[in-house]
């Protein structure tokens, strides 16, 4: 018997057992006793460990240099979690919408182009989700249907792909009879006039494509 701790400072016993088992001959192969080990592991709870590890599930060490009479904990919780990540730009840039990765391009012009390209659809993205977000902030008011199959659900912090898909189903479409010219666009939903005046920008824009 073999005593020891495990990287968590639990007791931990081991036990070897051996026995010894006849083997029948078999053609060319002789007799034999073949020796078979069999490995046991012993473990004990340590309660209070236990207990005191348990007690620190889900908590999160927060430092900040900002004095308390500034910032509360609360406040600097909220902040943190609404804090600014570079690297949630660098997931949009290489993944949907804007698939920066992978590279499809030959040259390094070619490449540093594209580059340049998605940085600028990156920044509409941000400022278009920041204006909204800022606009309902102040209006104190949370935006629903964004959501399908859930059209009751409400955020206060809508992404720019959520926006830029209540727009899905668009369409412009353009009948000749004759010598005439006819244009059909579909309307506007009542989410999308609310996403428009949010950004503030005026339906009309939206109704001047069928001139």
């Amino acid at each position: 018997m073999l005593s020891a701790l495990d990287p968590l400072g639990l007791p931990v016993a081991t036990q070897v057992v051996s026995g010894e088992r006849a083997v029948r001959a078999y053609g060319d192969r002789p007799a034999s006793m073949r020796v078979e080990c069999t490995l046991r592991l012993h473990t004990t709870v340590d309660e209070q460990a236990l207990a005191a590890a348990v007690r620190r599930l889900g908590w999160r060490v927060y430092v900040t240099n900002h004095p308390t009479e500034g910032l509360s904990l609360e406040q600097a919780v909220l902040a943190y979690r609404e804090e600014y990540l570079v690297e949630h730009g660098f997931g949009r840039l290489k993944g949907k919408p804007l698939s920066l990765s992978p590279m499809y391009v030959q040259s390094d012009q070619r490449a540093t182009a594209l580059v340049h390209l998605l940085s600028i659809g990156l920044r509409v993205l941000m400022r278009l989700q920041f204006q909204v977000r800022q606009r309902l902030a102040d209006q104190q008011e949370n935006l629903a249907g964004l959501y399908a199959g859930n059209p009751k659900r409400t955020t206060l912090r809508p992404t720019a792909e959520a926006l830029l898909g209540a727009f899905h189903g668009i369409h412009l479409s353009l009948v000749t009879l004759g010598q005439q010219l006819h244009r059909h666009l579909t309307p506007l939903s009542a989410l999308q006039q609310r996403i428009l005046s949010l950004l503030d920008f005026s339906s009309d824009l939206y109704d001047q494509l069928l001139c």
